[in-house]
């Protein structure tokens, strides 16, 4: 009979067998890392310095990003001669509209960002959601404050690809 590469050995000590029930493999230190049941047994690729400083920068900016988005939101709910105050425009929206978008998407912004600093795996997603619906709202708000908005898609765009390539300690064995 020929061994396979993944079958487990009896031990050979004195030690007592689990009775009806395969004895599970011990790994040592120098397979940390590797996938077990692969033929290659090829180490997971290292995790970038950027995406883990990364996520924490991304939750800071989510935080951040919903804290002025909730700000933006009551400057357009309270006086709408604050915005430049624009002829016809695609997407023409009144600012009370605005200012109750960006309100909402603020507020829940800074939930998921201080998430992401706690290290939440649901906050994860949900900043991706969040910053790719900000991106989208700061698009449409383009002739309303047009630097700030594009600042803000740069922003977005950091916040959605630092949380997306983000891979947690648990999540890589």
């Amino acid at each position: 009979m020929t061994q396979q590469p993944h079958a487990t050995q009896p031990p050979t000590g004195g030690g007592q067998q689990p009775t009806g029930a395969q004895q599970q493999p011990t790994w040592d230190d120098t397979r940390q890392g590797m996938t077990p049941g692969r033929a290659d047994y090829a180490p997971m690729p290292p995790e970038s310095g950027w995406a883990t400083g990364g996520v924490v920068f991304a939750g800071v900016l989510l935080l951040m990003n919903g804290v002025l988005a909730i700000f933006q939101g009551i400057s357009a709910l309270a006086e709408d001669d604050v915005w430049a105050n624009i002829g016809d425009y695609v997407y023409k929206m009144n600012l009370t509209g605005w200012g109750v978008i960006l309100l909402v998407l603020g507020a829940v912004a800074v939930v998921a960002g201080a998430g992401i600093l706690k290290g939440a795996a649901w906050a994860r997603m949900t900043g991706i959601f969040l910053a790719s619906l900000n991106m989208i709202a700061q698009f449409l708000f383009l002739p309303y404050a047009p630097v700030w908005s594009l600042i803000m898609v740069g922003v977005n765009f950091f916040v959605i690809w630092a949380l997306a390539v983000y891979r947690p300690a648990g999540a890589r064995n």
